[in-house]
């Protein structure tokens, strides 16, 4: 199954409130306001639309701060058995979405970096080209070449910041 036979529709969205719910549920606290807003509205035959992924994303300067990553396990309980193979085949719902949003920012980042404390989504996050900084829940995805030094000093600023 292609992706884009895949019955979700990806996008940066103006707004977390679609997500309210759903991040509330997963982090115990509502989503940040603050821009940028990445989801995955599952489409149904009837037209419908219902969340079902959704992460965070910050500017700071020069490097984008992913976080907050949920999915809705009851909106994938909705698909049909060929949906959840091809859905699989492309690495899971937060997959497409970290995808999408790799290729949204990167060109105006020198780099992506996400807080990750669930192991699952750290698995993702690994496949997705994202790698480990030195820190314990910082990981990174260098969006171009970086000298060692800078990518460094990057990996440092993104640590200061704390859990994001």
């Amino acid at each position: 199954m292609d992706q884009s036979e895949l019955p979700f529709w990806i996008s940066e969205i103006d707004s977390a409130l679609p997500a309210a719910d759903l991040f509330r549920r997963k982090f115990e606290h509502p989503p940040p306001q603050h821009p940028h807003h990445v989801a995955a509205f599952h489409c149904a035959d009837d037209g419908s639309l219902t969340l079902g992924c959704y992460v965070h994303f910050w500017s700071f300067g020069d490097i984008l701060l992913g976080g907050g990553a949920c999915v809705d396990d009851r909106v994938l309980r909705r698909l049909t058995p060929e949906q959840r193979t091809g859905l699989r085949k492309h690495g899971g719902l937060y997959r497409l979405v970290l995808d999408h949003a790799v290729q949204r920012f990167a060109p105006h980042h020198a780099a992506i970096f996400g807080y990750c404390g669930d192991r699952r989504a750290r698995e993702v996050d690994l496949a997705a080209g994202f790698s480990t900084t030195g820190h314990e829940k910082l990981l990174v995805y260098w969006t171009r070449e970086l000298h060692p030094i800078h990518q460094q000093a990057l990996i440092a600023k993104a640590h200061a910041l704390g859990p994001f």
